[in-house]
């Protein structure tokens, strides 16, 4: 298994290494998780562990989220399945989860219901954390594109931050898909790679990691052990 974590974003702070020098840190909620189910090559063609951060209420959970991680009796689905000689998968038998994500590799031991902690990442050095950068809304070309925009002076008038001419020749009388224009910015998954692995705290279920992360301050991050080398 690819050693990871789910986790979510406290927020950015610096720290003091073993030389005095001063690191910036993003500070991360790492787990506990929960293994909620194991998956195969024979059942489901490939292998992954399947990681379940943060209890959600069950008031607030649904059906098929109270069925993920305990078995409904009731169920006529079950009851059917059971009647036929299916044997039914594994349930974690834990509270439904908030933010659920699959680490892809096989289970390295790992069962149903075992809980992830911090201590998986001790031995360390650096990680990949993904997560959703946040949404900026429709932007300019300035903003998106970091476009220099039009003199400020002599001819241009009211259209400053404007992309300018964006028309081709008769021939294709056409734009190409790809042109950078205005639209939407943010909100994507992003991935950053590589990023040192200050500080363990296990007492807490924190870690440090070296610079910045994407997303707000309380967003949802997973956090991979790094194949960058």
């Amino acid at each position: 298994m690819t050693k990871g974590i789910l986790g979510r974003k406290v927020g950015m702070t610096q720290v003091y290494d073993d030389t005095g020098r001063v690191v910036p840190v993003t500070v991360i909620q790492a787990g506990p998780c929960h293994v909620l189910q194991l998956r195969t090559v024979d059942r489901d063609g490939y292998e992954a562990v399947q990681l379940g951060f943060l209890d959600k209420p069950r008031r607030l959970a649904s059906q098929s989220e109270r069925g993920q991680v305990a078995k409904k009796m009731s169920s006529k689905r079950s009851k059917k399945r059971s009647a036929a000689g299916v044997e039914l998968p594994e349930k974690a038998g834990c509270e439904p989860k908030r933010f659920v994500r699959e680490l892809r590799g096989p289970a390295d031991g790992r069962g149903v219901g075992d809980e992830v902690t911090v201590t998986a990442l001790s031995e360390i050095g650096s990680v990949d954390v993904t997560a959703t950068c946040k949404g900026r809304g429709f932007s300019g070309v300035m903003k998106r594109h970091n476009f220099a925009g039009q003199r400020a002076t002599h001819g241009v008038k009211k259209c400053h931050r404007h992309a300018g001419g964006t028309g081709m020749s008769a021939s294709p009388s056409r734009l190409f898909k790809g042109r950078r224009m205005a639209g939407q910015y943010g909100n994507v998954q992003v991935t950053v790679r590589n990023l040192d692995l200050v500080r363990v705290d296990e007492e807490n279920s924190l870690i440090l990691v070296r610079g910045g992360v994407p997303g707000p301050n309380g967003g949802y991050v997973v956090i991979r052990e790094t194949n960058k080398i």
